[in-house]
């Protein structure tokens, strides 16, 4: 995971970037002809080009367990053979391996890591009811397919959990940062829906039909359509968590009536447990504030963050009165500075 709190930060990691690529591609046999930066976020990813016009993605990775790299990319082969599902695929390199260790001045400091290009774009508008629905469909489709899987049972295998304990972690980012883009008053409702939602998270226990391994970050940058159908992209946090916590991924970035959608293309494939409603709400607070905790110390996300905030306020306190919010149109305070 990559963290930086100034632009000069930023710059000097992005250049460490660039030499880690260029180093990486060393250890593939690739005709490549074009590298381009893609984004910089849980890792830092560049689009390869080869001269037979195919794409690839290669991903530096910081700070990051080799085991946990290995894990993910052995998932993602898992779902591929058990399933019809469009996903990025691991490459291994002229070596053999699909996680490549990196050093620079004799400390490892990266690892990278190269994967098949899933063909699709984003939505350049607003989602159609068809588009959302099948993102239910796909959604159901990738739980599907991991509840098949036995990789638990393999001790090598190392994901993370998404629950209480990374929650708390995320809260204590946020318990950093707040002050650059919230008043003392506003972070007060993060603060007393984090505690709402620690103290449920709590009482969950894990049922077969409900928990096991999740995208764990679906949100809808990560989703992309090919001939109208959507593609998962990203797998970078998948792990183990509950379904309905995948589903709040989906649906934060969605209007309510659009959300009923993502349920009804869901149940479609598979059935929802009978007290989904309040775990989904639950969740989707969770799903919000961590989200507001990842980007809480990007300076270059100060400005998006402050303009989220109206709505934000208004969801967490309908979450805290007992309101009922996913499928209701929220009224936004409009004088919130």
């Amino acid at each position: 995971m990559f963290h930086f709190e100034s632009e000069k930060e930023l710059h000097q990691t992005l250049l460490q970037c660039k030499q880690a690529a260029l180093q990486a591609l060393s250890y593939y046999q690739l005709d490549w002809e074009q590298i381009r930066f893609n984004q910089l976020s849980g890792t830092c990813t560049f689009v390869l080009e080869t001269q037979e016009k195919q794409k690839l993605l290669l991903r530096i990775h910081s700070g990051s367990d080799i085991q946990e790299i290995e894990a993910e990319l052995l998932f993602l082969e898992s779902l591929h053979a058990n399933s019809d599902l469009i996903i990025p695929q691991g490459l291994v390199s002229a070596a053999g391996s699909r996680v490549i260790t990196l050093e620079r001045d004799g400390d490892v400091e990266y690892h990278a890591t190269l994967l098949s290009w899933v063909e699709g774009e984003h939505s350049p508008g607003a989602l159609t009811d068809d588009q959302v629905y099948e993102e239910g469909v796909l959604l159901a489709k990738l739980h599907q397919a991991a509840e098949g899987l036995t990789l638990a049972q393999n001790s090598n295998f190392k994901r993370p959990a998404w629950g209480q304990q990374t929650f708390q972690q995320a809260w204590a980012r946020l318990t950093k940062y707040y002050s650059n883009f919230l008043r003392e008053a506003e972070f007060q409702l993060y603060r007393e829906a984090a505690d709402r939602v620690s103290s449920w998270l709590a009482t969950l226990s894990v049922e077969k039909n409900s928990y096991g391994l999740i995208h764990g970050d679906l949100h809808q940058g990560n989703i992309v359509f090919h001939d109208g159908q959507p593609r998962a992209i990203d797998f970078g946090r998948c792990g183990y968590g509950f379904f309905t916590y995948d589903m709040a991924h989906v649906i934060l970035g969605l209007y309510p009536a659009q959300r009923k959608l993502v349920i009804q293309g869901y149940e479609s494939i598979r059935s929802l447990d009978q007290d989904w409603y309040a775990a989904l709400e639950a969740f989707f607070i969770m799903v919000l504030i961590e989200n507001t905790s990842h980007h809480a110390p990007n300076p270059r996300e100060t400005e998006s963050l402050q303009a989220e905030q109206p709505y934000a306020q208004a969801i967490l306190q309908h979450y805290l009165d007992g309101k009922p919010f996913l499928f209701n149109a929220i009224e936004i305070n409009q004088d919130f500075p």
